[in-house]
This record gives C-alpha cells, structure tokens and sequence, in this order.
C-alpha cells in the first residue's frame, strides 16, 4: 500500500480514537463521575492527538541529492522541483513543511537571531519575528520563485560570520592561506513553509535539514528538533560511500540523539544511476550496489534492511512522466513502501502507549466503579428476595445492623478526611520541592556564573554545577515522595479491607521518570559538546547556545514534575471518593427500604420494583463503557467493564 493511503488510514484512525476518548468524556459528565482533573487530562489528551503530526526529518550533508529526493517522494504531482534541488541550487536553511489552515506562506528567520539568547521554539511562537511571503498555490511559477529564498545568501565581513558562528579558521597546517576580507553566509536561519498539500493536509510534517556545518553549531537543531521527529531518514551518495562528514554527522548529530531509539530510522543511499558501467552491465550494477549497501551497513552499524538505494533523479522524472518502468528502476518505492508499513506503525503503536498510559487508569476506574455500582445493586436485589419479611425479628436485626454499618461508615470517613489532610500537607511539601522559585534561582545563578566565565572550560563547570544542583533537587523529593505514597496505599488498604471496597490501584507519583530524563539531556549536551566538529571550532557562540539549550530542556522538565506533583496530589483520592458516596448511598437505600418493610410488608415488592428499576440504567451505564472502551482499542479493560453483566 502506498505511502499516502496508509497515512489516510491512520488519520482515519487517530480521528476515531479522538472520538472515542470525547464520548468517554461525555459518559463520565452524564454521569457525574467527572472533575476538573480528570477533564484536564482527558483535554490534553485530545489536544495533543488533533495536533498530532507526522514528522520526518531527512538529515544528509551537502550535494547528496537529499532535498531531491524529498521532491520525488512528495512534491512529483507538483511537475517540478518545489523545493531548490540543483547542484548549485540546494536548500542551505533548515526547513520545515506542514500544513496551516490559516493560509499558505513561508516565513524565515533571519540568520541574525542567531546572537540571541531566545530559542527557535520560542522563536516559531513570535510570527513578528519572521519575514513573511504569502504563496499563490494557482501559480508554480510564483512558488518556484518564494521558494528561491531558501537558497538566499549575502557577502558579510568575516567578523560577523565568525560572531554567527559561519566562520571556520583554516586549520593549522593551512596558516599559508590567506583569509578572505567577507564570507558568504545564509540569509535565513530557519524556514516554516504551509503548504495545501495533501499528504500535508493529512499531517505529515517534513523537516529538511542542511549539512553538517548547520547542525553543529545549531545545538537546539540536533538536541532538541530532530530528536522531535517520528523518523529520521539519513541520505548518503553513492557516488561517495560514507565520507568522514557523513559518518561524523550520523555519530554527533542523527545516531547518538534518537529520542530513546524510539525513532524509525532509514538510510538512503541516492544518486545510484551514477554507478551504471555499460561495460558491466546489469549484473555488475547490482553487484555493485549490493556491495554499497553491505559496506555501508558495516560502518554505519545497521542492519541491512533499513538501507535502502535509490536514484531520486530518475524517481522525480519518472512520477512527472508516469512512466512505471523508470519509477522502478529508481527504486523508490521500497523506500515509499518501508516509510507506509514501518514508520507510521511504530509512531501509531507509540502513540497509542503513550494514550494508553495517560487515560487507562481512568478508564480502569471508571470499569471498577461502575462494576462496584452494579455489583451492590444486584447483591441488595438478592438480598431482598431471600429473606423472609413476615420475620419481625429478621426485619429488625437487618435494621440494627445497617445502622451499625452507617455509624462505622462516618466514624472511618472522619478517620479518612484526617488522611486527607495529612495527605494535602504531604502533597504541597512536594509539589514545593519542584517550585518554580527554586528553579529559577539555581538557573539565575548559574547564568550569571556562565557570563563571568572567559572559557568553555568555565563554561562547562558551571552547567557541571547546575545538573549537580538538579540532581539535589530531585534526589530530596524521595523520601517525601515514598512517604505520600504509602500514605495513599494505607488509605486505599484501609477502605478495601473494611468496607469490601472495589481494589482499585492508585495512581503512585514517582520522580525515576524526571531523573532519567535529566540525565538523559545532560549526556547528549556532553557528546555534542565532545564532538569533532564542535571541538573545532571552539566557538562561544555555539558553546552558549549549546547550555541555553540544555538548561531550557532541564527547566521544562522540573516544570513537568512540578505540574505532575500537582495534578497527582489532587486527584489520586478521586476513585476512593466515588466508592465512599455510592457506600453511603447504598446504606440509605438500604435503611429506606426496611423502614418500609418494617411498616407494611405489602411495601417488599414495591421495594424489589425499585431495585430494579435501579438496575436497568446501571446496566445501560455500564454497557456504555463498554462500547467507549472497545471503541478506544483498550481490549485488556473490555472483559473488566462486562465483567458484572
């Protein structure tokens, strides 16, 4: 199946599951069993699947036919390069092309934002800051020419590429070299293209990397942007084999920052019409080829499958043609093919995780409160029907005994809200551990340590100094943090064992997640740091923005903690408060009913009617769920929520 028809059906699919999850919602307010939290979660939830792209990033140094081959596999219908792909003409700004239903345009970023100590992300918020051209999606020819810009560079004095971070000294053996009074450097630093195409539409989202000069001294590009990406497509020559800047580009910058190897990966070897020999012919082509792809495979160390070769020249001619024979020969379409059934599976079977780890204890609550609900119900209907009510005695022991059961009930309730407050002073000293305060002082003080530093070396002890900090920070949380949560067990324990409650499995806040996290983000700033290129070129600037990168990734981390603490802390007794309700409700029920009994027994069938007329919309109410949840794809929580049918 075709790229484009696989990527219809998992929109079909992500829209059916964003359906689902707001008739789950629906369900939860109808019948009452919402609150803020768990509508804040369900929001978010839905937020981040509509806003949900696919993202490939293609990653390649200069002149191997990378942007090309973008065209061919997404642009052909077009009739012509819409991105800039000759030899001379390439992209040399990092762009990235997604659909807007707010219009067509492509806005840049000067290459000047670069001295600025505000990130990209913050950037792309600030549409002010990007010269802006509207595109006329009726003329090609108007688009070819915007699209030009991506390929706009200007002569500026070597100071000033040296302070962008655009000028390399010659090497030592090279002193003899005269240094050139300007150098020629990009106009733009980044390009956001909107684009009314359909595979756009659809959500896909492509990111078009330039060279290696670009991503290493664009920290934010590989810590942060690529990392970000569903699949990373690598693209290297055949004409060239895996050069030293391939290979140090694939170590520092793709390879090593996949975002917890989650990340599809596929290796492009593009351009292999120039190993056709007429002398060998076709079997010294293929033999060739296989030869490309073994030696490639072994230096990259990857397996061969992900390795695929292919000419984007003849792929481009041949979609624009419709000539079945070329596109074939070109190769693409196990490329096409690789991109449909394995990169849009694993980001679907990710994405799905991580829905499944937001909303299944809800959904897992919702099943056992609603089986609890219909369960006593059913037990009390039993009840009813089985004892003899002519039996004054009978009809007065039960009397007794649910009011015993009433006034133990408020007796542990009071014990419970006691619970509570001890819980809530336990919850603000850690959500207070991750306040905002203490970031920022750490942060404040470790960047004003930074400025005083005349070297990288003072530099780097200073963000040593700052994770050291962060590490504090979370280690402290610990002890508070497993407090509060044997608290929350006790809790839960106490009203399971004495009441017979639903065993409901409380949501438990751990910190491993925030740590692992941080040192995560602190090895890759070490490894871009450590890398050949950013060795070399020793730049302030890159340095800099290396550590404002780092240190806005760590913030966002403690904030996610703090946030999470927060939503934690107020929501975690939620499920226990539902089943102390519906306890008390069922006890009211049960006192109304043999009060009557106990005046006229004429009133036992009349109570049995009630019961279960009671049943039926609890029946409904549960099968309900069930639908939601098979809707949902949640088959482990189907046979819980028809377990009391």
């Amino acid at each position: 199946m075709e790229f484009k028809e696989q990527l219809h059906q998992y929109t079909q699919w992500r829209d059916q599951l964003i359906q689902a999850i707001e008739m789950y919602q629906e369900w939860r307010s109808h019948y009452k069993l919402s609150e803020s939290h768990s509508m804040d979660t369900i929001l978010n939830i839905v937020s981040g699947l509509k806003s949900d792209r696919i993202t490939l990033a293609f990653a390649a140094e200069c002149l191997r036919g990378k942007t090309e081959l973008i065209n061919s596999l997404f642009f052909a219908e077009t009739g012509a390069c819409l991105l800039p792909s000759s030899s001379d003409k390439t992209t040399i700004c990092p762009t990235e092309l997604f659909f807007d239903p707010k219009g067509s345009y492509i806005r840049l970023l000067n290459i000047e934002s670069r001295l600025e100590n505000t990130s990209l992300l913050e950037l792309k918020q600030n549409t002010d800051r990007w010269t802006q051209i509207d595109l006329d999606c009726t003329s090609p020819t108007q688009m070819q020419e915007a699209f030009k810009e991506l390929i706009a560079s200007k002569e500026v004095a070597k100071d000033v590429a040296d302070k962008l971070g655009l000028w390399n000294k010659p090497e030592a053996a090279k002193q003899d070299i005269v240094e050139p009074e300007t150098v020629k450097i990009p106009c733009w630093r980044y390009a956001l293209i909107s684009f009314p195409h359909p595979l756009l539409q659809e959500g896909l989202c492509i990111l078009d990397t330039p060279g290696l000069n670009t991503l290493a001294t664009e920290p934010e590009l590989t810590l942060s942007i690529l990392p970000s990406a569903q699949a990373i497509i690598f693209v290297l020559a055949a004409d060239t084999g895996v050069t030293k800047s391939d290979l140090e580009m694939w170590k520092n910058h793709v390879c090593s920052f996949r975002s917890n190897k989650k990340q599809s990966l596929a290796v492009v070897i593009n351009k292999i019409d120039t190993m056709w020999d007429d002398h060998a012919g076709e079997d010294g082509y293929e033999e060739t080829i296989k030869k490309q792809i073994k030696t490639s495979a072994s230096i990259l160390k990857l397996n061969e499958d992900v390795i695929f070769t292919v000419s984007a020249k003849q792929a481009l001619l041949a979609k624009v043609k419709s000539d079945t024979d070329l596109l074939k020969k070109s190769r693409l379409p196990s490329l096409e093919n690789y991109l449909a059934d394995n990169i849009l599976k694993q980001h679907r079977q990710i994405l799905m995780e991580t829905v499944d780890k937001d909303i299944a204890l809800l959904v897992s609550e919702s099943s056992k409160l609603t089986d609890a609900k219909l369960i006593n119900v059913q037990k009390q209907l039993a009840e009813l029907k089985k004892f003899d009510f002519d039996n004054t005695a009978m009809v007065g022991k039960l009397m007794v005994e649910t009011r015993d059961r009433q006034n133990t009930y408020r007796s542990n309730v009071e014990n419970f809200q006691a619970s509570r407050k001890v819980l809530s002073i336990q919850a603000k000293m850690l959500i207070e551990s991750f306040s905002k305060d203490k970031m920022d002082s750490i942060i404040k003080d470790t960047k004003q340590n930074m400025s005083k530093s005349l070297s990288t070396y003072g530099i780097k002890q200073n963000i040593c100094r700052l994770f050291d900090e962060l590490r504090d920070l979370l280690q402290n949380s610990i002890d508070i943090t497993n407090e509060t949560r044997d608290l929350i067990k006790a809790i839960y324990k106490k009203f399971q064992n004495e009441y017979g409650f639903k065993e409901i499995e409380p949501q438990l806040f751990s910190i491993k997640q925030y740590q692992f996290e941080l040192e995560q983000i602190f090895d890759e700033g070490e490894a871009f740091r450590n890398s050949v290129k950013t060795a070399m070129t020793g730049q302030s600037m890159v340095i800099n923005k290396l550590y404002s990168t780092l240190i806005a990734k760590a913030q966002e981390i403690v904030k996610q903690a703090h946030n999470d603490a927060g939503t934690w802390s107020q929501s975690v007794l939620t499920p226990l408060m539902y089943q102390i309700k519906d306890h008390k409700k069922q006890i009211e029920i049960r006192l109304q009913i043999l009060r009557k009994i106990s005046n006229s027994k004429g009133d036992v069938a009349e109570s049995i009617t009630h019961l279960e007329a009671e049943l039926e919309p609890l029946k409904k109410q549960h099968a309900e769920l069930a639908v939601i949840i098979k809707n949902m794809h949640f088959s482990e929580y189907v046979d819980g929520a028809t377990a009391g049918e």
